[in-house]
């Protein structure tokens, strides 16, 4: 507003003024209005940041290492920017390799899981589905369904692949190949929770 105030101050003093006087006001308004439209489109591309401030990328997301401590449950939820799936186990977190892949495929076989959407996600957790006897720790009664994922934004199946030798797969099916992290939770009690956030888009 002030801006637009002085240009007029000076329109009218110099509205009495000669032609080459007049010529050279129209050339700075054109150049004065040139430089605040690119200071504006310059603020605005700066400010159009990623989307919710995400940086995750979608490259693989990996951690060695082992652990007994059996999985014992697996949830969804769905937040703002992302949806997440919860993988909770008995004790701590160890290695993990969440990556996007082709296909993914059962943990004993090797069979392919079929999985909607428009990418995949194998989700491997180094930890057993099954305690010290053998028994099953996690078993759901639909391992293609084995998380209800129904209406959501980014998630379209996540499927149980199976545990065998310490290792349990799972596979998301999701949208289209998204950003996503993973992160590994304490609690509650002595569990852990690896956690798999996949954004709603770029």
């Amino acid at each position: 507003m002030l801006r637009r105030t002085i240009i007029f101050v000076e329109v009218w003093q110099l509205r009495g003024a000669g032609a080459m006087r007049m010529r050279a006001l129209k050339a700075f308004l054109v150049a004065s209005t040139l430089l605040v439209t690119t200071t504006g489109l310059t603020a605005g591309a700066v400010a159009a940041g990623p989307y919710c401030g995400i940086t995750w990328g979608s490259l693989t997301k990996a951690r060695a290492g082992m652990t007994r401590a059996p999985i014992v449950a697996a949830r969804a939820g769905e937040h703002a920017c992302y949806d997440r799936l919860v993988i909770e186990l008995a004790g701590p977190t160890a290695g993990y390799n969440v990556r996007y892949v082709n296909q993914v495929t059962d943990v004993a076989d090797g069979d392919v899981i079929p999985l909607r959407g428009g990418a995949f996600l194998q989700i491997v957790v180094r930890a057993p589905a099954y305690d010290s006897q053998g028994r099953a720790t996690y078993a759901p009664a639909n391992p293609a369904e084995a998380v209800p994922v129904a209406g959501y934004r980014t998630f379209r199946q996540i499927a149980f692949g199976g545990s065998f030798e310490g290792v349990t797969i799972f596979g998301a099916g999701v949208r289209a190949r998204l950003p996503f992290r993973v992160l590994v939770v304490a609690g509650p009690g002595g569990h852990s929770r690896l956690v798999i956030d996949v954004a709603h888009r770029w």
